[in-house]
């Protein structure tokens, strides 16, 4: 028998499809406007006749710079967060010790310390290292508050790897190292992928750390861009929403090119 369709399911399905793309459809046609036709026309009218002036004027204000700076910080964090927690996942799964077990214990105590707690020891200790107002300064503390969960991830998509396949390389001479690289590295691919993802999502829209950590515009991230841009540019909305739009760029090419493998890796190893 043919399965009836599901309407409600279908409508409900199209509102919520409306409710997303509306903000972004007002951002991208208010970002093409001039200043004065930002009070003149109909909000969600399409400008006549459009304007690109509002980016020319953000990326004369050293959006350049500030993306460069978020890139780095992110990177750097995401790099180090995805070869640290793939080593712990891997010692925690294939530790046979009872230390390993307490690891896993502490990494899933990492996730209920809320990162605004613990901010007044974290500024003195960047103080103290006299690492204040560098990059550097950010991607140490994100990188700490992302191990946590990575470790999480990485672990329960490790323990769906067949036990028979580290065996049969340790038969081959493989040792820990060997078995990381060539076995662990491929077949934990879609979830390095979420990890990475996820954490460069949280790093790249991140603002307390940059906030406290930081305060020259040298080294200022774009989420202090964007906010500094709402004061500068405080009556000039579309020029705000340019920023904002470019800011989101590199975050939507980064969910187009790891779209399956994220999917992936968000629904394995967690079915038992």
């Amino acid at each position: 028998m043919r399965a009836r369709p599901n309407v409600p399911a279908g409508i409900a399905g199209f509102v919520w499809l409306v409710v997303v793309l509306v903000p972004v459809y007002y951002i991208v046609v208010t970002s093409l406007r001039n200043q004065q036709g930002f009070y003149d026309a109909n909000p969600l009218g399409i400008p006549s006749p459009p304007t690109l002036g509002n980016y020319q004027l953000v990326l004369e204000n050293d959006f350049l710079r500030y993306f460069l700076n978020s890139a780095i910080v992110t990177l750097g964090t995401v790099a180090i967060t995805v070869a640290v927690s793939l080593m712990a996942a891997y010692f925690v799964v294939r530790g046979r010790t009872r230390f390993a077990g307490l690891t896993y214990k502490a990494f899933l105590l990492g996730l209920a310390i809320p990162l605004q707690a613990t901010i007044i020891p974290i500024y003195y200790l960047i103080t103290r290292a006299r690492m204040y107002d560098t990059l550097l300064a950010v991607i140490l503390p994100s990188v700490a508050f992302a191990i946590p969960l990575s470790v999480i991830i990485l672990a329960n998509f490790l323990r769906d790897v067949p036990n028979e396949l580290f065996e049969s390389m340790r038969m081959d001479g493989a040792g820990h190292w060997r078995m990381l690289v060539s076995l662990v590295l491929p077949l934990v691919k879609p979830a390095i992928v979420t990890v990475a993802v996820y954490d460069g999502l949280n790093v790249w829209n991140g603002f307390l750390f940059p906030l406290i950590l930081t305060q020259s515009s040298d080294q200022r991230v774009l989420p202090m861009a964007l906010w500094a841009f709402q004061g500068q540019f405080r009556v000039n909305i579309p020029a705000v929403l340019a920023a904002v739009l470019l800011s989101t760029l590199p975050v939507l090419a980064l969910y187009i090119l790891g779209r399956r493998q994220l999917v992936t890796g968000l629904t394995a190893g967690f079915g038992k």
